[in-house]
């Protein structure tokens, strides 16, 4: 076999390497990685001229990086990374028949300086110029075992705009557009106007969009609303729900989706600023949980 063909003591020398302050996670995490790689190297007998492309993928994910976009998150997305350990995440949570709202990816477009919005506010600052349908999106955000509503959770939401750009990628949308961060009432309850969302590619300029290439895969996202929601006591809560509508719900370009994370928008009457709504209500675990 073609492992055989090269120095058969090399892998396990650089593991016993780590010296005995090494923690014993980091040793079961490191031992398996280096092994993994080496293995994958041997494999596939990688070149020295190949193992300097991937190189220099990496750092150009770092170079294109800052706190409004995660080049190196998304190579993660579109190889399937941050997805597969999102569902090790909540399948290790072990929860009840009943679980708790699914998980999904945070995202490469995540900004942690999300302003607070009251409720009932208007997240499409600036309105798109072609298409786009307002929702009034509200729910509540529950205990998932007492199911007894949560004052003062934190529902954080984000969203692209119909030109499949988020704002940080778009000069023409005013700052954190369609960003808002919500504070639950007294009886737990969210609610906001937003945009229905629409399917988008993700960004093709970078080593993302260089590997789908690569890969003969499209870059296409099916719509979805990003929500974050947090209470303190209770695990933090990252998902995304996706349109049943979409056509890319059985090829997301980062195998997001998940079906009790598909949503149906209904007609919404008597309400001038949207034509549709939509209820989610949010499940949190208590810590201690």
């Amino acid at each position: 076999m073609a492992s055989h063909r090269f120095n058969a003591q090399f892998t396990d020398n650089v593991i016993n390497a780590m010296g005995p302050n090494t923690s014993p996670r980091i040793r079961q995490v490191m031992a398996s990685l280096i092994r993994h790689v080496h293995d994958f190297a041997r494999e596939n007998e990688i070149t020295v001229d190949e193992w300097m492309e991937g190189v220099k993928l990496l750092n150009w994910a770092g170079q294109m990086s800052d706190e409004k976009r995660n080049e190196g998150q998304l190579v993660c997305d579109v190889l399937g990374l941050e997805s597969l350990v999102d569902e090790i995440t909540f399948t290790l949570a072990d929860e009840a028949k009943d679980a708790p709202t699914a998980t999904a990816i945070l995202g490469p477009f995540f900004r942690a300086d999300t302003p607070y919005r009251q409720n009932g506010a208007d997240i499409a600052v600036t309105k798109p110029k072609e298409g786009g349908e307002m929702v009034f999106m509200h729910g509540s955000v529950i205990d998932f075992k007492t199911k007894q509503p949560l004052a003062g959770a934190d529902v954080e939401v984000w969203q692209a705009s119909t030109n499949g750009l988020y704002e940080q990628q778009d000069p023409d949308q005013a700052e954190h557009n369609l960003r808002g961060k919500f504070k639950t009432d007294d009886e737990g309850r969210y609610y906001f106007y937003c945009l229905r969302p629409t399917p988008y590619p993700i960004p093709n300029d970078g080593p993302s969009g260089k590997l789908l290439t690569l890969m003969d895969r499209h870059p296409f996202r099916p719509a979805h609303i990003h929500i974050l929601a947090t209470k303190e006591g209770y695990r933090p809560l990252t998902t995304q729900i996706f349109d049943r509508q979409d056509k890319y719900l059985d090829n997301d370009s980062v195998f997001a989706v998940k079906e009790s994370l598909i949503v149906d928008f209904v007609p919404r009457k008597e309400d001038p600023n949207a034509s549709l709504e939509l209820q989610y209500d949010v499940k949190l675990v208590a810590d201690s949980a």
